[in-house]
């Protein structure tokens, strides 16, 4: 497997292979962009630099000449009087958190009103699927994109349990169904796993919930969902939820047992450090084979960092049991009509 690093701006285009030092690739599923790290020596001597690099140009990490694994935009660079230099990239999902906005949307999907907040702010859209559930009625006031969109995604999820992510392919924002993953990668001690760590904690465990609030007639309902067996195990430690819009009682039941699955649950989280494999990255499920800490089993990929140096691809893991995804809960502004 090799690796190649593309500067392209508006002049030109070049490999920078023959001047990178080390790269580092990195992402987390609660994060709206992956980074690029890009360590250069960027001067033959000693007295100017070699190429130019102008900020809003474009990077890009290529994996044997043809798949692309990064595309993104240049944000900042650092270099010392030995011509060391330091190139930091984002993809395009950064300018989610670089643009703020009052906005108000009524009846619309969350895939709709990603596209139209995508296509109000020139943010080049590419596969978005269908989130099916009609949200209605949402106010932000002085928030990112990004919160805008995890927001209206996690409205949806509460309703019917679908998960949704976004990503970024090509330069272009991705709104994608969560499905199964067909391959599980194995990562195992002694053939391609070198360290590993491992905590488990209830802290954020909750085995009952309760949804409050009113209908379209103003009654105060409630709706509440228990997992007896873990209640047995953990006692009760119950998530209370006031939603910012009127809903009915079967709306409040379903709510309730839909966050019940995603709350009464253990956090665990595992650490490893392991050789690397390109397609393994945060949203990713592996499998792990590590008797001693008991990482025994199918995880899912939180945060990734895989850097390349010479002939040398390592990746640094952290995992969890549970598919993760980013979550922001909805509050209605008070005066909002």
């Amino acid at each position: 497997m090799s690796w190649s690093v593309i500067y392209k701006d508006a002049k030109q285009e070049a490999h920078l292979d023959h001047i990178v030092k080390s790269v580092s690739w990195s992402g987390d599923v609660m994060q709206a962009a992956r980074k690029l790290t890009v360590q250069v020596s960027n001067t033959n001597d000693l007295r100017k630099p070699l190429i130019a690099f102008q900020k809003g140009a474009e990077l890009r990490l290529v994996e044997d000449g043809k798949k692309e694994l990064f595309r993104g935009v240049l944000f900042a660079d650092s270099m010392d009087s030995g011509g060391q230099m330091t190139l930091t990239a984002y993809d395009e999902n950064i300018y989610l958190t670089k643009n703020k906005d009052t906005k108000i949307f009524r009846g619309q999907t969350a895939a709709a009103i990603i596209k139209k907040l995508c296509n109000e702010f020139s943010i080049s859209l590419g596969e978005v699927h269908d989130t099916k559930f009609v949200i209605p009625k949402l106010v932000f006031r002085d928030k990112t994109l990004f919160e805008m969109m995890v927001t209206a995604l996690t409205e949806s999820e509460k309703q019917n349990g679908e998960r949704f992510f976004l990503s970024s392919k090509e330069g272009k924002l991705q709104l994608l169904a969560r499905k199964q993953q067909k391959k599980k990668w194995v990562l195992e001690n002694g053939v391609n796993l070198l360290t590993a760590s491992y905590s488990q904690s209830i802290e954020e465990t909750r085995t009952q919930v309760k949804i409050a609030g009113g209908d379209e007639k103003k009654k105060e309902l409630s709706a509440v969902a228990k997992d007896g067996e873990v209640i047995k195990l953990y006692g009760v430690m119950q998530h209370l939820e006031k939603p910012g819009q009127n809903m009915t009682k079967s709306q409040m039941e379903q709510r309730a047992k839909q966050l019940l699955k995603d709350l009464a649950m253990i956090k665990d989280e595992a650490r490893i450090e392991c050789l690397g494999i390109p397609d393994v990255i945060a949203g990713s499920c592996i499998y792990v084979k590590e008797e001693l800490t008991g990482i025994v089993g199918g995880y899912y990929v939180s945060a990734d960092e895989h850097r390349y140096e010479k002939s040398s691809h390592t990746m640094s893991l952290t995992l969890s049991a549970t598919d993760d995804l980013p979550k922001m809960e909805y509050k209605e502004q008070k005066g909002a009509q």
